[in-house]
Order: structure tokens, then C-alpha cells, then sequence
């Protein structure tokens, strides 16, 4: 069956890598360690997918601009403290090799820092697998549709063969500024009702139907 997509782009953190309830607890210590308001798990898990700075100042609008470097290294402590506990969702290793192996393109666009992750995909060891990353350091944060127009253009594969992969309402509105389709999956970050709010191809619940779904649709 001929290919629909030649570049799949997919976030990393609540989509590949099972990270969502650390970086959960990394925000609520962080924002303890502050002494601020201790955010819900419901809205700590809303600003997951954007950049660091700017999901913390989600997380604590009311903290005066000098105190947001303070509130980085706070939570980069926290969640480094975990980071070496963290795996891929079962199946997804096995799922990237598979699509490398069948000529797609893939590639990765994420809210983490270039070296988060370096250090995530040598930990995971799916490095290799992936011809181009972008980054909430380097590019603006999701929903701009920055990093997907770059790999776009890195790989000079249209708009109409490209499909972001993803967890939040920030890839799937990351995909409909870039022109792109998106594909949600339900186990990370955002809940079902959430991801509602913003177009997509499909509601995934698991690797094993993200799987399927990607050998008979794309």
C-alpha cells in the first residue's frame, strides 16, 4: 500500500516516553519549594508539552519575573531526580524501529530542553531512529508551528505528507497552524475531552492502536 505520510513527527514526553506523572510531581514540588500555591495534578498535567518557562509561568502567574530562574533550577532538580526511573511506553521502542524500517521519515518536536533530550534519547536508545529533533530551547514553544515548518523544510516533504504525533492540545494545534494533520493519543498528558477541543485524525488509546493504526493509515 502506497505511503500517505513520508515525515512523522512525534512529541516525546506523554507520547513515547512515560513521563507524565514526574513531571506532574516535579511542578507541585517546585511550586512547595516556592512556597506558592500548590497547582492541581488536572492543570500541572495542561501545561505539559509546552516549553519549560513557559508551562511554569502557567504554573505560577503570579511570581515576579526575577524568581523564574530560581523556579528552572527547582524544577529541573526535581524532575533530574527521577529522570533515570523513566521508560518508554511498552510497545513504543519496538513501534519507531518498525516505522524507521519501513522508510518513513521520523522525527522528533518536543517541549524539552536540547539536553533533555540528548540525554532521554541515549537513555532510550532510540537515537539513531530519528533523522532530525527540535526543541522548545531552539524553537518558539508549542502551538507555533516553528519546529514542524523546519523539519518541513529539512527534509523538503510538504505539509500534506507530514503527520504530527502527539499527546496535548499543543501538538494538535501546533499541527493545525503548520498546515499539517495531527494524530492524538489518549494516555498521555490530556484527557480525551480535552484533546476534543482541537481537530485530529484519530483518538488513540494505546501504542498497540497507535501501531495499527499507523501500518493501515499512513
Amino acid at each position: 500500500m502506497a505511503k500517505r505520510f513520508d515525515l512523522l513527527v512525534f512529541d516525546w514526553d506523554g507520547t513515547l516516553l512515560d513521563s507524565t506523572g514526574a513531571i506532574v510531581e516535579a511542578v507541585k514540588a517546585t511550586c512547595r519549594d516556592l512556597d506558592l500555591p500548590e497547582p492541581p495534578d488536572e492543570h500541572a498535567r495542561q501545561v505539559i508539552g509546552l516549553g519549560l518557562i513557559d508551562a511554569l509561568r502557567h504554573s505560577a502567574p503570579d511570581l515576579a519575573e526575577d524568581r523564574f530562574p530560581q523556579m528552572v533550577e527547582r524544577y529541573r532538580h526535581h524532575y533530574l531526580s527521577r529522570d533515570h526511573e523513566l521508560h518508554l511506553f511498552d510497545g513504543a521502542g519496538e513501534l519507531i524501529a518498525e516505522l524507521h524500517g519501513s522508510g518513513f521519515l521520523l522525527a522528533v518536536a518536543t517541549g524539552k530542553s536540547r539536553q533533555g533530550l540528548n540525554r532521554s534519547l541515549i537513555h532510550c536508545g532510540l537515537g539513531p531512529y530519528f533523522s532530525a529533533t527540535r526543541c522548545a530551547d531552539e524553537c518558539f514553544s508549542k502551538p507555533h508551528p516553528q519546529m514542524l515548518e523546519e523539519l518541513m523544510e529539512e527534509f523538503s516533504v510538504s505539509a500534506a505528507r507530514t503527520l504530527m504525533i502527539g499527546d496535548t492540545t499543543h501538538d494538535l494545534q501546533m499541527a493545525v497552524n503548520a498546515g499539517v494533520a495531527g494524530l492524538a493519543v489518549t494516555y498521555g498528558a490530556h484527557s480525551v475531552e480535552t484533546l476534543d477541543a482541537v481537530s485530529s485524525l484519530a483518538r488513540l488509546h494505546d501504542i498497540a492502536e497507535l501501531a495499527r493504526w499507523l501500518r493501515s493509515h499512513a
